[in-house]
């Protein structure tokens, strides 16, 4: 009973983890492993199944920092100060956080997005990105690497990614202005991440952010298979499952050197 499972990367020398729906105390809609705090879910139930998640990685749920995500590209520097930021009211507006402070962990929230890690195991540096269309389109990946190369001096071909589980090209079908967004932030590299369908496109955000962090200078990524939309028994899904659902998380830790 409360077995969590969660998905982690070889590419990620850190603590790190994404999460899984299976394994905590969450009931009904939310059953079992719900990660936000503000979907209708049981508050304490929600809190005793970030007490799972933290006891199986070994880290302490006062080491978590979070944040507002907005879908924008707002990159967060995060130091010691920001610890025991999981349950604060009014967390700071960040669609990535960054850090090399030894025993933070950073935490994004997604239920289709794509979560993308990064570390620097030369510099002990470490970022967790959430990537939606939107963000993904405004190259919010790139701009992670970019801000981690200013603030704690990473060269891109030390930093090692790992794209999680997300909604798959299989099942992320959008309209034309997607389409057009992604061919003016790729060019010619967006034909191998739209398949055309009917009067719709199928996107691959995945390849999509693969290529970004590829420009950015990074070399060493790993793309989960996983699609959420497919394998809601599995993963919270926003397109698939409607009304109340829980969403998962994405976690890196930065290790005490």
């Amino acid at each position: 009973m409360n077995n969590i499972i969660y998905m982690t990367s070889p590419n990620i020398e850190t603590i790190h983890a994404f999460t899984t729906r299976i394994g905590g105390v969450s009931s009904g809609s939310y059953g079992s492993l719900n990660l936000a705090q503000k979907t209708g879910d049981d508050i304490e139930k929600v809190r005793e199944n970030y007490d799972l998640l933290c006891n199986a990685l070994g880290i302490s749920t006062d080491d978590i920092v979070c944040s507002h995500q907005v879908h924008g590209t707002n990159i967060r520097v995060v130091t010691g100060d920001d610890r025991g930021g999981l349950y604060k009211p009014n967390p700071h507006q960040a669609d990535g956080l960054i850090t090399k402070t030894p025993g933070v962990a950073l935490l994004v929230y997604t239920a289709d997005c794509v979560p993308v890690l990064l570390y620097d195991p030369v510099t002990n540096a470490a970022g967790a990105v959430h990537a939606g269309w939107r963000s993904t389109m405004a190259d919010i990946a790139g701009i992670a690497i970019k801000k981690m190369v200013s603030e704690f001096s990473c060269s891109p071909v030390n930093i090692k990614a790992a794209i999680g589980p997300c909604i798959s090209k299989c099942c992320f079908e959008t309209d034309k202005d997607v389409a057009d967004a992604l061919y003016y932030v790729l060019n010619a590299d967006a034909e191998s991440c739209i398949i055309k369908h009917g009067d719709k496109y199928k996107i691959d955000l995945k390849e999509t952010n693969r290529l970004l962090l590829k420009r950015a200078g990074v070399n060493d990524i790993d793309v989960s298979e996983d699609c959420t939309s497919c394998l809601t028994d599995k993963y919270w899904s926003h397109r698939k499952i409607k009304g109340a659902r829980g969403t998962q998380a994405a976690l890196i830790a930065v290790r005490d050197s």
